[in-house]
């Protein structure tokens, strides 16, 4: 649709590194030695366990986003779904990750754990609720009228700068909390190893 292909393109630019606050989590790799407190390895057993299907959500909201991003003759309505349900899916993985670095709590033994482990869920929280702040937005689009649509859309992607710059403080916080110890034990859970391997960016085309 003639007006929205640019803004569509855009906004995948903008989403396609979604996935990398979940590699920041799930990406890095330990040594083999020792290795840290069987405590803290348990505390990373409990944030990894609820990494797959939340990067899952994340990745293919992102899959989705770039597929519709070269399509010129996108109708309004079929674009307005499928920004709907993929910031929904984005708002539920980040949500899902903030809620399971919350149940877990501190990480043990880690000075600063508690002050690294809220500021992280924090920072996805806000993920989430920007997200769904973003989805709210999409369902008000009006599809019956093309040029307000375009209008809409191009809103909706000016906030998406806004929720880069939000995923960007994200990854900081993750790899802060991740430091040490932590990083060690998050690398012995076979369940972000998994994550890990699955978080390619999205084939999103950006240029």
């Amino acid at each position: 649709m003639e007006g929205t292909y640019p803004v569509n393109k855009k906004l995948t630019a903008a989403l396609s590194g979604g996935a990398v606050l979940v590699v920041a989590l799930s990406g890095c790799s330990g040594s083999e030695d020792s290795g840290p407190d069987p405590k803290l390895v348990a505390w990373a057993k409990t944030v990894c366990d609820a990494v797959p299907g939340q990067d899952a959500k994340i990745r293919e909201a992102n899959a989705s986003i770039a597929k519709i991003a070269t399509d010129s003759n996108l109708p309004p309505k079929t674009a307005k779904s499928t920004y709907a349900s993929a910031f929904q899916d984005m708002a539920d993985g980040y949500k899902g990750l903030a809620a399971a670095i919350n149940s877990a709590g501190a990480p043990p033994g880690v000075d600063g754990g508690a002050k690294r482990q809220k500021d992280a869920a924090k920072n996805l929280t806000s993920l989430a609720t920007a997200y769904g702040d973003l989805k709210k937005k999409v369902d008000g689009l009006d599809t019956k009228d093309q040029g307000k649509f375009a209008k809409g859309l191009h809103e909706v992607a000016d906030q998406t700068k806004q929720i880069g710059e939000q995923s960007n403080s994200g990854t900081e916080a993750l790899k802060r909390l991740e430091q040490g110890d932590v990083k060690e034990a998050i690398a012995k859970q076979p369940s972000c190893k998994v994550a890990a391997s699955g978080s390619a960016p999205a084939s999103a085309t950006t240029g």
